[in-house]
């Protein structure tokens, strides 16, 4: 998004004109929709701006629900914010570590530093890019608290706040910048700022583990089953004697393993009732082994992060099957077996064997009006499939 466009966006008339459109997903709904501006009147730049506001809310639902409704977005921005229930999180962590005065240096959008404002904490939201700080802006102006700042997060004299949140660009335009050099500010950057004040920085869940320092608290989050992000956390921000936690949020609200270390591995054993597939912020963070110790559990296989057991211990960290079958990984077995269960529906689990479960699916036929789940995997070396049902 460029100057002239946000310029178009926030005149009155557009902002009053993207109120007024009533939301729809329909792609033809929304071509129906240009023709109708056009022909009202509505000069061609307004329209775009409007149409492209009206497309990005409808994506934003998703990370910012009913708050979505009254946002601005950018595409990049949309892209890298934080899902508002996981910045909420964060957001709390500042307050109950009582730091009331946070800067965050690449606020882009202004979703973290809307979460932090709405607990009453003092917000210098710094953005380097123009028009996504005049986003920002016109989206933090509900928080008398916020202030948005155009400039480097390199260059703010830190000392203006308690402490710090960074949220790197990790891309530039439609391009991913793989290099911790490139992101903006770079990794080592945000390390040192987060090393003046205590702060929270904000990365890929993937990122490669040997550049996390010793100085900092490792929190892997995952939301709804999917795993969004890792946070490096210092200073007052970083829980003594804990340097690895997933945070797992879901419908009953969140849960977090935490330790000081990678958790040390359990043996691989026999297949049990059960199996269980731990959360991805759980496998990220490297504790499957204290979750399997949880559960009175082993490995399903030394080379494989799920975890069997012999007795149901419902948990937050993992989703739990009860096994029915267990069949060699035959395709032509599995599909007799299937058929004579008249199970016609079928989820397909791979777990360490090189097989493409869509391939599988139709070298098994599966007819009837049943449902099942299939775990292809390895237990104890061999390839075998288990027909499973979730329990949890």
């Amino acid at each position: 998004m460029d100057a002239s466009e946000v310029r178009e966006l926030l005149t009155a008339e557009a902002l009053e004109l993207l109120t007024s459109l009533a939301p729809s997903d329909s792609a033809t709904d929304a071509v129906a929709l240009v023709s109708r501006l056009r022909s009202a009147g509505h000069p061609p730049a307004r329209v775009a701006a409007v149409l492209t506001q009206y497309r990005l809310r409808r994506r934003a639902v998703a990370k910012f629900g009913p708050f979505a409704e009254r946002m601005l977005f950018t595409e990049s921005g949309l892209e890298q914010a934080s899902r508002l229930g996981v910045a909420a999180q964060h957001a709390g962590r500042f307050a109950a570590a009582g730091l009331a005065r946070v800067a965050d240096l690449g606020c882009g959008i202004g979703g973290d530093a809307m979460a932090l404002a709405a607990l009453d904490l003092e917000v210098l939201a710094v953005e380097r890019d123009e028009p996504t700080a005049a986003i920002a802006a016109y989206n933090l102006a509900p928080w008398e608290s916020a202030t948005v700042e155009l400039g480097d997060a390199e260059a703010v004299d830190v000392s203006r706040a308690d402490a710090v949140w960074l949220d790197p660009a990790r891309r530039t335009g439609a391009r991913r910048l793989s290099s911790p050099d490139d992101w903006s500010p770079s990794l080592d950057a945000a390390l040192a700022i987060s090393q003046r004040r205590p702060g929270g920085i904000k990365l890929a869940p993937g990122m490669d583990r040997a550049l996390i320092p010793e100085t900092h608290e490792a929190q892997w989050v995952s939301d709804g089953g999917e795993v969004v992000e890792v946070v490096l956390w210092s200073g007052a921000l970083a829980r003594p004697g804990v340097r690895r936690a997933a945070l797992v949020l879901g419908p009953k609200g969140a849960a977090e393993l935490v330790a000081a270390e990678d958790a040390p591995d359990v043996e691989a054993g026999p297949l049990g009732e059960y199996v269980y597939e731990p959360d991805g912020a759980v496998i990220r963070a490297r504790l499957i082994g204290d979750l399997a110790r949880s559960l009175e559990g082993r490995m399903l296989d030394g080379t494989i992060a799920w975890v069997t057991a012999d007795r149901l211990a419902p948990t937050p960290f993992a989703r739990a099957f009860r096994v029915l079958e267990r069949w060699p990984l035959d395709a032509k077995r599995i599909a007799k077996a299937l058929r004579e269960r008249g199970i016609g529906t079928i989820e397909i689990k791979k777990r360490g064997v090189d097989i493409d479960p869509a391939v599988f699916r139709k070298q098994l036929k599966p007819q009837g009006p049943n449902a099942a789940t299939l775990v292809l995997t390895r237990v104890a070396g061999e390839r075998v499939a288990l027909l499973v049902e979730r329990v949890d």
